[in-house]
């Protein structure tokens, strides 16, 4: 499998969850406290990550190749900040939180490791 494949399966299904954490945080009758603003915010960018990774597969250039997946790189970085924020304001617990950030810096180092290889 491609390692271009590999993002675009990991982005997709990671932006799914964001999805999922999107609707837990706004729509969930058990959770006390609902969340709107940083819940959007996340939303936003978590599916960014696929969409211009997926974006990047039509890229005109190698430039234009790479320029799409340092967008995906940046939108990933700020979904990272965006988790931080939901931990450390208890909107989301320490599981949810672990496993979301370890699946967002896997995206981030995907994406920098083929970013520096396409780059050489």
């Amino acid at each position: 499998m491609k390692l271009e494949n590999v993002l675009l399966d990991k982005s997709k299904n990671f932006a799914i969850r964001i999805i999922g954490l999107y609707k837990y945080l706004t729509q969930n009758p058990d959770v006390s406290k609902r969340e709107f603003v940083l819940s959007k915010q996340i939303l936003k960018s978590g599916t960014s990550i696929g969409a211009n990774a997926r974006e990047s597969r039509r890229a005109q250039s190698t430039a234009d190749f790479i320029s799409k997946l340092s967008i995906a790189e940046k939108e990933a970085d700020e979904t990272s900040y965006w988790l931080e924020l939901l931990y450390a304001t208890d909107y989301i617990n320490q599981e949810i939180y672990d496993s979301l950030s370890a699946d967002c810096e896997e995206l981030i180092k995907l994406l920098a490791s083929i970013i520096k290889t396409i780059g050489k």
